[in-house]
């Protein structure tokens, strides 16, 4: 354990680095700080945070910049409370408002958010969702040959896909076709829609080539709704970082960013770990060795739905973001609470 005097020296270090992002030097410190002590006793300090792999020596500069150990200290018992502004809450609750009438789009309004307040990148994993009703099916005509059909579920999810008419069918052949689906599958979820279901629709529907039409259509809809959505923001904001203005020095990272399953891993690794930190060389990719991801779990009525994370240079505001993912994770819940999960 450091004693009380290098512990409020690396805080110090590590907070006016946050900020600045420039190497810290003693006589810095002493300036900006109140730290009761000499530049002198500031310096044999540091070196001394240094040996103890606190700190690390910038060869091109006479200051010193955090290791993954000096923040893992850091966030784990140097943190200060950060908690956000009345304003940020305001600004988030109206855009939710403005922008969220489905549920896919509280998942990429809640990207964009995040995004836009930490300005690095944001990763929400959406979740499955074979526990969604199918709500209805409908059909909108678009020329003499095809329509526009449209599947909705009850969580709000919409599937529109351009349809074929088979040879001598007319669209109120679809419309009788839409009556008949909505009334054998409205308040089935997903995930139990059963062949029984299908075969009484097909009975009822009579026309094969019909039948086959919607069934490819209700197929290719649902298996991609079953399907967990990942909705990325903020690259461009992370690369007006200054530790990522070389594009040579972030292309691995860039190049894991177009990975969508391995992102999904990654968030994954700690679904249902409630809000964890992963620092530096802690991470297991090497892409992401100078980076920290921050990662939150969301739940409703005790299920586990997903999960948000922000990825961005270990020179991060820690508090600030794990204020944030707080309050966007106890957001997110009302909203879906509000969409009718």
């Amino acid at each position: 354990m450091l004693d009380e005097r290098k512990q409020r020296i690396l805080q110090a270090v590590i907070q006016d680095y946050i900020s600045s992002a420039e190497p810290v030097g003693s006589r810095t410190l002493a300036r900006k700080y109140d730290l009761g002590v000499s530049p002198a006793t500031i310096r044999n300090e540091m070196a001394d945070l240094e040996m103890l792999g606190y700190l690390e020596h910038i060869h091109t500069s006479s200051g010193r910049v955090p290791s993954s150990k000096g923040y893992r200290l850091y966030v784990d018992s140097l943190l200060p409370v950060q908690p956000m502004t009345d304003a940020e809450k305001v600004m988030i609750d109206k855009w939710y408002k403005a922008k969220v009438q489905q549920l896919d789009q509280v998942f990429q309004e809640t990207a964009k958010i995040i995004s836009k307040l930490t300005r690095n990148v944001s990763l929400v994993l959406a979740p499955q969702i074979s526990k969604a009703a199918f709500r209805c099916m409908q059909f909108l005509p678009l020329d003499d040959h095809r329509v526009i059909a449209v599947l909705m579920t009850d969580a709000g999810f919409v599937e529109n896909r351009i349809m074929e008419m088979p040879a001598g069918s007319s669209f109120e052949d679809f419309q009788r076709m839409a009556k008949v689906i909505n009334g054998c599958l409205a308040g089935h979820t997903l995930g139990a829609i059963q062949n029984g279901s299908l075969k009484k629709i097909e009975a009822e529907i009579g026309d094969n080539g019909l039948y086959e039409s919607a069934m490819t259509l209700i197929d290719k809809a649902l298996n991609s709704q079953r399907k967990e959505r990942l909705y990325l923001g903020g690259t461009t904001e992370m690369m007006e970082q200054p530790e990522f203005h070389n594009v040579d020095k972030v292309k691995e990272l860039l190049i894991m960013l177009e990975k969508d399953q391995l992102m999904k891993d990654i968030l994954k690794a700690h679904l249902g770990d409630g809000l964890t930190v992963t620092i530096g060389q802690e991470n297991e990719y090497s892409g992401i060795k100078d980076c920290s991801i921050i990662t939150a779990t969301y739940h409703l009525d005790g299920e586990l739905l997903g999960s948000m994370a922000v990825l961005g240079p270990t020179r991060m505001e820690y508090g600030r973001t794990m204020s944030l993912l707080n309050y966007m994770n106890s957001n997110l819940t009302e909203v879906i609470k509000r969409l009718h999960w």
